[in-house]
């Protein structure tokens, strides 16, 4: 027997049987009993009987143009459900704590804000910057780069006319931003070398919500010192795959 408030550890065949289905269903769209047990490696006559079930309860529907069926609205209503918990900065908390330890430098947490990138969470490496990174601290539009993946995939329009200076490298030139961003939307990802602080180094990566928006921006930074251009491509590969895996656990689907 299970103890008191905790999941049993025995399997109930009959479900696993039925997340199999509506996993087959959620990644092929509209599919028959044939194509599903094909899919699963359940026989025809258990798929049928499943459908028969999860279709009488609202999770699947049947099509009767072509007798497939497809994951039903009570799935949403229940993804909704999940979705409407989650906390961006409890999904992604771990991601950049890990992100730290492989690579040692600062990971920050930015939603998208009107102009620019606002830090909503940080981990510190122990050779952290302080003043450089605080919670609330907006990250400039054109001369940082979370600033440059909100620009590149926040649906905001690009600022016009001169552009402020923060330092020696911020780009000023509407025309060269826009051809930065368009370099952003391309490769995925943005960088920033000493263009929003002297000696500061960054890139970013987008956070994708559940209808594929632009829901946060992940960045590393660190001093230009030791966090130059050879240690920013190696620590890019960690960046990109800690942003995936925080817009999977937000519900983004991969296409």
């Amino acid at each position: 027997m299970a103890r008191t408030g905790q999941p049993s550890s025995r399997d109930v065949e009959a479900t696993v049987r039925a997340v199999q289905v509506l996993d087959a269903l959620a990644e092929g769209g509209e599919l028959g009993t044939t194509d599903i047990a094909r899919r699963t490696g359940i026989s025809a006559s258990t798929v049928s009987r499943q459908l028969g079930t999860l279709a009488r309860l609202g999770l699947v529907e049947h099509v009767p143009a072509s007798g497939r069926y497809r994951l039903g609205v009570r799935i949403l209503r229940l993804a909704n459900a999940v979705l409407g918990r989650l906390d961006l900065r409890d999904v992604a908390r771990p991601n950049l704590e890990e992100l730290v330890r492989q690579v040692g430098e600062t990971a920050t947490l930015s939603i998208p804000g009107d102009g620019d990138a606002i830090t909503v969470d940080f981990v510190p490496s122990e050779h952290y910057l302080q003043g450089v990174t605080r919670l609330g601290r907006p990250s400039v539009g054109h001369a940082s780069s979370a600033g440059k993946v909100m620009l590149a995939f926040g649906n905001v329009p690009l600022p016009r006319g001169k552009l402020a200076s923060y330092a020696p490298r911020t780009i000023t030139d509407p025309t060269a931003l826009a051809e930065e961003i368009t370099r952003v939307r391309e490769q995925g990802w943005a960088k920033a070398v000493e263009e929003r602080e002297v000696g500061l180094s960054a890139i970013a990566a987008p956070v994708w919500g559940t209808s594929g928006e632009l829901a946060a921006v992940v960045a590393l930074q660190g001093p230009t010192s030791r966090f130059d251009e050879t240690a920013m491509q190696t620590a890019l590969p960690l960046l990109l795959e800690s942003a995936r895996t925080i817009s999977i656990a937000l519900g983004w689907h991969v296409s």
